[in-house]
């Protein structure tokens, strides 16, 4: 992996120097592990003129979970608690004969900012924006191999608790049962907070789990995701418990799933972000259920669990191969519940047989 990192950080380096900076200081947890192999907590990466350093406040952890730093970076450890590794990376810069360091400004705090610019107050700080973001946006086979693992896992998982008895159990229990689930099967840990929504509470994006028990007749709605060596990906499914479906759990379970196929359909490579967004809604539009309709039917996973591209009404720019995203279009009605349905693709060329559908549990409308 050594060649892939290095190789990540000379794309990087090329459009620091075409915007006129012979370095940049990455801080960006996400962005330092891309490039590095790993990222302690508190460390930055310096992409300097004469040499790359990983700055970390104290020695790497050398858990699989967490990665572990390049061979080829030379990684400088801090003597002792309470230092900046940005600040003393922004010195080694100018050690290193730097005039301009372009560093994540989205990222860094004011009071970080002032301090770095206090240790070298003749170096020019320029903005490198969203330059390692967008590098990350397309991924290899390796990154891709992480999220098809990852989605296996929280298949395991999701199909192990839907062979238990689910009636009398409450929703806070389920949820920290698929997160055990999770880690028993090898993932690192969930990629997100787990959601489990019953009756009332299924269908809503996001829904934190409470204390409320399931019930016959109720929609049980679930999303989960799996980190595996740091890659994240998701999955949510919509079932009935108990019995057999009520007529309007059917009709609502089937146009959130026309919906969804939909939106897994339109994922090729060159369509337009926003008109993979406007498939994907358009069957629930047409049933008027516009205004429950989440903001985003659908994003792009990978180091983080909500990644460009972004599949929204306004959403710019168009996908390219070998991009992993969710499709996730969900419907909840107040006071009744609703229905979400989860997958994570990487979009592939018609060549390569479209759409590779890494989160493979059933879609259909099941009474457990």
């Amino acid at each position: 992996m050594s060649e892939v990192y290095a190789a990540r950080r000379t794309r990087l380096r090329e459009r620091c120097n075409a915007g006129g900076s012979a370095a940049a200081l990455v801080s960006r947890p996400a962005n330092v592990r891309y490039l590095a192999g790993a990222a302690p907590h508190g460390a930055v990466l310096l992409l300097g003129r004469t040499e790359d350093l990983l700055v970390c406040s104290g020695p790497p952890d050398d858990r699989p979970t967490e990665g572990r730093p390049d061979e080829s970076l030379q990684v400088r450890t801090l003597p002792g608690p309470g230092g900046d590794p940005a600040v003393t990376a922004t010195g080694l810069a100018v050690d290193q004969g730097t005039e301009s360091l372009a560093t994540e400004d989205h990222h860094l705090t004011v009071g970080r900012h002032r301090a770095m610019r206090s240790v070298a107050p003749t170096l020019r700080l320029t903005d490198l924006g969203q330059a390692v973001e967008q590098l990350r946006v397309v991924k290899d086979e390796e990154e891709i191999s992480c999220l098809r693992i990852g989605a296996e896992i929280a298949d395991q998982a999701l199909g192990e608790l839907l062979e238990s008895i689910l009636v009398g159990r409450t929703e806070r229990h389920l949820a920290l049962e698929l997160e055990r689930r999770l880690v028993d099967h090898g993932a690192d840990g969930p990629a997100f907070p787990t959601s489990v929504g019953t009756g009332p509470n299924s269908g809503r994006r996001g829904h934190r789990p409470t204390d409320r028990r399931v019930e016959e007749g109720d929609f049980l709605s679930v999303c989960l995701g799996a980190t595996y060596r740091g890659y994240r990906c998701e999955i949510g499914r919509t079932f009935v418990i108990g019995t057999s479906p009520a007529d309007w759990q059917i009709e609502l379970y089937d146009l959130v799933f026309a919906a969804q196929r939909a939106g897994r359909e339109a994922l090729v490579p060159g369509a337009a972000c926003r008109d993979v967004d406007r498939a994907t809604r358009q069957a629930l539009d047409s049933a008027g259920y516009a205004e429950n309709l989440p903001a985003l039917t659908g994003h792009g996973v990978g180091l983080e669990i909500d990644e460009d591209p972004q599949l929204a009404p306004a959403a710019m720019g168009k996908l390219d191969a070998c991009v992993p995203v969710t499709v996730e279009p969900g419907v909840h009605l107040p006071g009744r519940g609703g229905v979400r349905i989860d997958d994570t693709l990487v979009v592939r060329p018609e060549a390569d047989g479209g759409p590779e559908l890494l989160t493979i549990t059933t879609k259909e409308l099941l009474a457990l």
